[in-house]
């Protein structure tokens, strides 16, 4: 795996959403570092690729209530259980899970495996509220996929909380994880 800085040269053969983040970021003025690689589907996969971006690519979780009425994108570091519990007395939400990939197809334009805060720029209802663990916001930079799993992206953190967001309408809630039973 190699270290790009910015889009790639060439986007033939990749998905138009992955194509979109490139493009948004690019007005946005965001600078990122990027890696191509195989699907990842677990935080197991992405230990390679956090070596080779020097960041540790957080856990995104796509989840919604027992009525399917609310949706919630838990951004986690990577190494740190996910306790339903925990997360459902500080949003005030009980019964959480992990929502279907319909509706992450629908309100994200993602699909499993893919999950990453870059599909909110696709969420133009504004569905999804978005949760962040305060651990991440203490990191200087984050990664995350580019709305598919076969690539992956370092940025600053500033950055995508002050310009990504934004621009996208959508803010966020810092949450208190421990992670323990």
């Amino acid at each position: 795996m190699e270290l790009y800085n910015g889009r790639p040269e060439n986007t033939e053969g990749r998905l138009p959403r992955e194509v979109r983040t490139y493009d948004l970021l690019d007005s946005l003025g965001i600078e990122y570092k990027r890696t191509d690689h195989e699907h990842t589907d677990t935080m197991e996969a992405c230990n390679e690729i956090d070596a080779i971006l020097e960041v540790t690519i957080c856990k995104n979780l796509f989840l919604c209530n027992r009525q399917k009425t609310a949706f919630y994108l838990l951004m986690m570091p990577g190494g740190k259980k996910f306790k339903t519990k925990e997360l459902s007395a500080q949003i005030g939400s009980s019964r959480l899970s992990f929502a279907d990939p319909e509706d992450m197809l629908k309100h994200l334009d993602i699909e499993p495996g893919s999950v990453s805060i870059m599909g909110l720029m696709n969420d133009k209802e504004h569905a999804v509220q978005l949760l962040i663990d305060e651990d991440v916001l203490k990191d200087e930079y984050l990664g995350c996929h580019p709305c598919v799993n076969t690539s992956s992206l370092k940025m600053r953190t500033k950055d995508v909380i002050d310009k990504f967001l934004p621009a996208v309408g959508h803010d966020y809630r810092t949450v208190h994880l421990v992670g323990e039973d």
